[in-house]
Order: structure tokens, then sequence, then C-alpha cells
């Protein structure tokens, strides 16, 4: 994996409207594989903060936590990671 593929696995990881599910279609990481890239890239105090959200029920970070109405799994930041027009405005 390059740089740029570690970082977006990070940011759609630090969000918690992203599931792991979206991660490991993208990427093709399982839960545990995200958990320990995680655990490897962050500081151990911004690891450990990342944790307690994602198993304290304010993160929607499993599909099946979520409310049936969300469909998509789209950062807003997506448009400028895509490099597309509307992110040179």
């Amino acid at each position: 994996m390059n740089i740029v593929d570690v970082d977006r696995m990070i940011e759609m990881a630090w969000e918690d409207k992203t599931p792991f599910e979206a991660i490991e279609l993208q990427f093709g990481l399982a839960e545990a594989a995200v958990i320990k890239l995680m655990r490897n890239n962050l500081k151990r105090s911004s690891f450990n903060l990342w944790r307690k959200r994602v198993n304290s029920g304010v993160s929607k970070k499993h599909l099946f936590k979520r409310s049936s109405l969300i469909k998509k799994f789209k950062s807003p930041s997506q448009k400028i990671i895509s490099l597309n027009k509307i992110s040179k405005r």
C-alpha cells in the first residue's frame, strides 16, 4: 500500500459515518486489519480515543448499528480527494 492509500484508510476509519465494511470494500482490509493499521499509524493516545469512540455507540462503524435510512458512506471531503472541479473553488 502506498502512503496515499494509508492516509485515506485512516481518514475513513476516523470518520464516524464510514463503516468498516466500506473500508473493506474499497481497500480489502477487514476490521481487525484496520484496527492494526490505526494502532501502527496513530499516537497511542489518539488510537485510544478512536477505539473508545468506536466502541461507545456514538460511532456507526458497523452497518448493523446504522439506521436503515442511511444508505451511503461518502465522506464530505470526498470531492477534495477525487480532485474534481468542485474542489478547485
